[in-house]
């Protein structure tokens, strides 16, 4: 979508910064952003000479600022820790180094100009210490997606929905919703792929609307992501650490925009998000990623959002079978359950080095293993799920 008035500088920083990762491909972004070529390289050039002030479209600032004062960088830090009133003397100090302060006071020293006026530090969020955690390789390998509870406004409920990406912590996704629904969900999804491209994988936890419990993990949401090559992954149930960065995303959103009054609306909820979102991607430095921002990390994935689903084939030797409406398919003479997400959908059931076990696979994506062998035939060493209609197991 192109540059709207109300968000420019936000999606102008948002571009430069992503267009200045090493290996991105500009014209691409250019596309994504909907601006032309000529534009993004423009907002490109002008960052890299004159860094946040060049993306304004009047009134620069001095290149060349004057010497400053110990009373101006109390100032700074002060106005710093004004704006953003849950971030310490590390966060503080960093972000001035990115705005270009001449005189970087060391975090400790942020700490005891706080102090000293009197701001409370602790005051909002953390509270608990970090535990390890293992994040992938590259960006889009694996993102996060969850909803941050139902949050009071002064008529009805907020539903935040996020999406995190697992290398970089960049948000993808910080929306506003009016419930949680599937197709609200898909829709928020939509705007993300078509600009960012594809993930590789989404992990979600067990929950509505990717997940129908522990024990029957695929809805209709889940199917419609891998019919778009994304492979789906669930937490494991009652550990939530499995999903431990975007619930450590939770926090701070709740920290930094969730702890005021209630907002008015939907609307004000949006607008309070989309420019968090940009302090958060852009702005706040990450104590995980060395205080460096999410959006030095994080590159758009090349693989293109593409709005037609193309069809899909199959492998020879597979064994491929529509899902009827009532969620089973015909097998070797055997009625087999299927989740009823892959109603009207085909399925494939894929031979194993075991004789009379196969995977069932759906496109790209395995979603259960089945056993069809006598019970006296089953060595111990095979994972057993039986064909009978209410037990076939997703893997």
């Amino acid at each position: 979508m192109p540059f709207h008035e109300v968000c420019r500088m936000d999606l102008r920083l948002e571009f430069v910064m992503l267009a200045s990762v090493e290996g991105a491909n500009v014209r691409k972004l250019c596309r994504r952003f909907g601006v032309s070529p000529t534009t993004g390289y423009k907002w490109l050039e002008r960052w890299r000479l004159e860094g946040v002030a060049g993306l304004q479209e009047l009134s620069r600032r001095p290149r060349n600022s004057p010497s400053r004062s110990a009373a101006v960088t109390e100032k700074a830090v002060l106005s710093v820790r004004a704006e953003h009133p849950a971030w310490g003397g590390r966060k503080i100090a960093r972000r001035l180094k990115d705005l270009g302060q001449e005189a970087i006071p060391a975090p400790s020293t942020v700490t005891a100009i706080l102090k000293r006026h009197g701001v409370e530090l602790g005051a909002h969020g953390g509270g608990q210490s970090a535990f390890t955690r293992f994040e992938r390789a590259r960006p889009n390998e694996l993102w996060q997606m969850d909803f941050k509870g139902h949050v009071a406004l002064h008529t009805g409920r907020l539903h935040p929905l996020t999406v995190l990406d697992d290398h970089s912590r960049f948000a993808v996704v910080l929306a506003a919703c009016a419930n949680e629904r599937t197709e609200t969900v898909r829709q928020q999804l939509i705007i993300a792929f078509r600009r960012y491209g594809l993930p590789e994988r989404l992990i979600t936890d067990n929950g509505s609307p990717w997940g129908d419990g522990p024990g029957s993990p695929f809805t209709p949401l889940g199917v419609w992501l891998i019919e778009h090559g994304i492979k789906m992954s669930h937490s494991r149930p009652y550990h939530p650490q499995t999903m431990g960065k975007d619930e450590r995303f939770h926090r701070s959103l709740k920290a930094e925009v969730l702890s005021g009054p209630p907002f008015a609306d939907l609307a004000a909820a949006e607008s309070a998000f989309d420019r968090w979102r940009n302090v958060y991607n852009s702005q706040r430095p990450h104590e995980a990623l060395e205080l460096a921002v999410p959006a030095s990390r994080y590159q758009p994935s090349p693989r293109d959002y593409v709005e037609t689903i193309a069809p899909f084939e199959y492998a020879p030797g597979d064994i491929v079978r529509r899902v009827q409406q009532g969620g089973h398919v015909s097998f070797l003479g055997r009625a087999i359950k299927v989740p009823k997400a892959f109603r009207g959908k085909a399925v494939a059931f894929r031979p194993t080095a075991h004789d009379g076990v196969f995977d069932v696979v759906f496109r790209t994506q395995m979603i259960a293993a089945i056993d069809i062998r006598p019970l006296d035939c089953r060595p111990e060493s095979v994972h057993d799920v039986s064909e009978h209609l209410s037990t076939m197991s997703p893997v």
